[in-house]
């Protein structure tokens, strides 16, 4: 009996070594980490605003922490088949994903996907908060949203509203000032912004909700008018532009953008990439790059990007009701 006690002794002794050994291990590896190139899945092809995001980022992480961060533009299926393959990926630090207002649309925008993006992933930090802007071409005689609901009402079944894909913000902003306004409009998603601006400039679309960095471009050279930002406060980098709820009571709708890694990476890694985030965040050159996009920092904790993420995943699973928006 007392040999078996001596055994079972030493075997907890053994498991404590073997833990304090690999805690250690854990701890050394995210002190070392990165030791090569980091994959950073986008769900959006180049051109958009998730992608403008991502770069200006990657920039700052590999400068700051030694190692490449490789954007890898994953598009298609509304953003799900990027976000599936980092889920997919391996927990260790070395692949983390660009998080968009679509990963909290979809939860409720698809009646069934293989994931459960805030169960699968885990937070690491927030970015920035944009606005979207209603923008059209210049050849549209709408210069204003009252003279724009106008035009449509006056052309039933004649407008086409753009969008850089089905439960994106930029498709939901559209569908909640349908709702609003009682408009209709034929959505035509695309593969991204990018596709969706050649359009939009070349008048074979009327309306897109984009979001301000990747059109803030366009309009400021006079190829696209933009008629409203759909936040409730104007835009400083538009300061002109009237706000939808000037026109449109109680409307607001925004984009926000951050970073999440597959869910049981260690935390410490996470923690690291956070600390460095929100330092990009607190630099004067970075918060300046994000100014000109109309974008407003985010910076925190994991848990408080995850308690943003949570409320607009609810928040836009009441406009999806509403709405009556499904996937295409």
């Amino acid at each position: 009996m007392a040999g078996i006690k001596r055994v079972m002794r030493g075997l907890v002794l053994g498991c404590a070594t073997l833990a304090a050994s690999g805690t250690t291990h854990a701890a050394e590896s995210a002190d070392k980490y990165p030791t090569h190139p980091i994959r950073w899945v986008v769900a959006y092809p180049p051109a958009g605003t998730t992608d403008i995001v991502a770069r200006l980022m990657s920039q700052w992480l590999s400068q700051r922490l030694g190692q490449q961060f490789v954007v890898d533009n994953r598009p298609g299926a509304g953003n799900n088949i990027g976000t599936e393959l980092a889920i997919k990926s391996p927990p260790d630090g070395y692949t983390v994903f660009l998080v968009n207002p679509a990963n909290a649309i979809n939860a409720t925008l698809y009646d069934k996907l293989p994931f459960n993006f805030l169960r699968d992933m885990d937070p690491v930090a927030g970015f920035i908060r944009v606005p979207n802007v209603m923008e059209v071409p210049i050849s549209l005689p709408a210069k204003s949203v009252p003279e724009f609901i106008a035009y449509v009402k006056k052309n039933p079944g004649k407008v086409n509203m753009a969008s850089s894909g089905s439960g994106t913000s930029v498709h939901l902003s559209g569908e909640l000032f349908k709702y609003m306004t009682g408009v209709e409009m034929q959505h035509i998603p695309y593969k991204g912004a990018g596709p969706a601006l050649i359009d939009l400039i070349g008048g074979q679309v009327h309306v897109l909700f984009d979001n301000l960095p990747s059109s803030i471009g366009h309009i400021k050279a006079g190829k696209l008018r933009a008629l409203a930002v759909t936040t409730a406060k104007r835009s400083a980098a538009l300061p002109d532009v009237p706000t939808v709820s000037d026109t449109v009571p109680g409307y607001e709708a925004s984009a926000w953008f951050g970073m999440s890694v597959p869910k049981g990476t260690p935390a410490a890694i996470g923690n690291k990439l956070n600390s460095e985030v929100n330092a990009a965040l607190a630099d004067p050159g970075m918060k300046a790059k994000f100014a000109e996009l109309g974008g407003e920092p985010i910076a925190g904790t994991p848990a408080a990007f995850w308690k943003l993420h949570t409320a607009e995943t609810e928040k836009w699973a009441k406009v999806v009701k509403f709405s009556g928006a499904k996937a295409e």
